[in-house]
């Protein structure tokens, strides 16, 4: 006796799983997209910053870049501060590279503090030793305003 198999076709329940399916999908896509924030999100563009210290590491990673820097006070204390900047391939188009902002490295780095006061800010630009500046902001939409006093 031969046994056939009949798949017995149920719309209803073909269509909730593929609804399901598709429902999902676009779920998991839109994880990626929820960890990229705007600037306004995160920082506060009224609270600018000015933090001369020295680099102890820098994360060269994507979507953004830290800059990790020991920021000495007037009464002797050491902060540590997380800075953000533009993603890794961005900022070495810009003229960055391992060597400018190595561990030991002083510098002075000029951005928008935290909006929950926290010591990390967003790095607009950072001065090298040698005077020169580099463009440290995130590029696109959600960036810091570029309306903001900025001397070149």
């Amino acid at each position: 006796m031969r046994t056939t198999l009949v798949r017995r076709l149920h719309p209803t329940r073909d269509v909730c799983h593929g609804l399901l399916g598709v429902g999902l999908g676009l779920l998991l896509a839109a994880v990626p997209a929820a960890a990229h924030h705007a600037f306004s999100a995160e920082f506060d563009a009224t609270k600018p910053v000015q933090l001369r210290g020295t680099i102890t590491r820098m994360e060269w990673i994507n979507p953004h870049s830290w800059i990790h820097l020991d920021v000495p006070q007037e009464d002797g204390t050491v902060q540590s501060w997380m800075i953000e900047a533009g993603p890794a391939g961005v900022l070495v188009r810009r003229g960055w590279s391992k060597d400018s902002v190595a561990p030991g490295t002083e510098v002075l780095v000029e951005g928008y503090q935290a909006r929950d006061g926290s010591n990390r800010a967003n790095g607009r630009d950072v001065t090298l030793p040698d005077g020169s500046r580099l463009f440290a902001g995130s590029p696109g939409r959600g960036a810091a305003p570029e309306d903001i006093d900025r001397e070149d």
